[in-house]
């Protein structure tokens, strides 16, 4: 795959505020890529010089072969946004909405209902267009929201937290819609969001914090590098079981009478069970989720860490 964003090795201050110290990524041509970090971490300023909004200190960012600062103009066209917040108008009909963001983007008369049709079939909105889009579900604004981003036909959809406030069933609507458009459309998809789960999804992921990136690679890579399954266990008899594992120098912690062992590996648990089965009640081997991941990566004190093969 080609790289269609490439940053490289970026930097923003607001006076004495560091904002983004030495950010270096790049993305894939038609991946889902996902840009993590909590408020504060810098994620929200490198996305607004991608966009052009923001002119940065150093660096170098492009966006499909074309230079922030130099051809503004062109990338604007490369790039679709869905911001977190709606800038359509309540009071209007989707398809007037869809009507005048496409009279924006300079389309004549005849090739706007066009346009209108394309996205409305992309995304599944064709039975609302001649409802006002104040008295839409928020699931319908949000695939009215990323209607209106494709109406230029872009290479790169940014999602800004696209499934904040939803609930699972809009949620789960909504991802199936973005992973459509990628997959069919070879769409490449940059997204932020703060449901940390939903990056599974992701070709690469890349974290940040205080302005750095701490870390980054496939969600696969994230698992295996910083979190570990565990072993939980209930036992016949608590006391025996706590005294063996102390014997044994196994290390453990108790939870509302659950025994919870932290594995190198998943098939450390077959050894455990076999060594102590007689204590045992029941059994869970438990995978690590993203959740688990993040915090782990946020709590950790040592250096960045980089992902050499990825480096931009």
């Amino acid at each position: 795959m080609s790289k269609i964003i490439e940053v490289h090795h970026l930097y923003k201050s607001f006076g004495a505020v560091e904002a983004v110290k030495d950010v270096s990524f790049y993305v894939e041509e038609g991946s889902l890529f996902s840009f993590l970090g909590t408020n504060g971490a810098g994620k929200s300023i490198t996305i607004s010089i991608l966009l052009t909004l923001l002119k940065q200190d150093a660096g170098e960012v492009k966006v499909n072969g074309l230079t922030v600062g130099k051809e503004d103009e062109a990338i604007r066209k490369e790039i679709g946004v869905v911001f977190q917040q709606s800038i359509l108008d309540p009071l209007l009909t989707v398809k007037e909405n869809l009507d005048y963001r496409a009279r924006l983007y300079k389309m004549t008369k005849e090739e706007r209902p066009a346009a209108i049709e394309r996205v409305a079939a992309t995304v599944d909105i064709s039975s609302i267009m001649n409802r006002r889009y104040g008295k839409l579900s928020g699931g319908q604004k949000r695939r009215v929201d990323i209607a209106r981003a494709l109406l230029h036909q872009p290479k790169i959809l940014l999602l800004d937290e696209p499934t904040t406030g939803l609930d699972p069933q809009n949620r789960k609507q909504i991802w199936n819609t973005i992973l459509q458009l990628q997959r069919e459309n070879n769409m490449t998809v940059f997204l932020t969001t703060h449901y940390i789960e939903e990056a599974a999804n992701s070709n690469y992921v890349v974290v940040m914090k205080a302005g750095e990136i701490i870390a980054k690679g496939t969600p696969h890579h994230l698992k295996s590098q910083y979190s570990a399954d565990r072993l939980m266990i209930l036992a016949k008899d608590s006391a025996r079981l706590r005294r063996q594992l102390r014997t044994d120098e196994v290390v453990f912690t108790e939870e509302h009478s659950t025994f919870l062992i932290h594995l190198e590996k998943t098939t450390d648990a077959i050894v455990l069970l076999a060594n102590y089965e007689e204590l045992i009640d029941s059994f869970e081997v438990q995978k690590s989720s993203l959740d688990d991941v993040f915090i782990q990566i946020h709590n950790r004190k040592e250096d960045l860490h980089r992902d050499d093969c990825y480096e931009a």
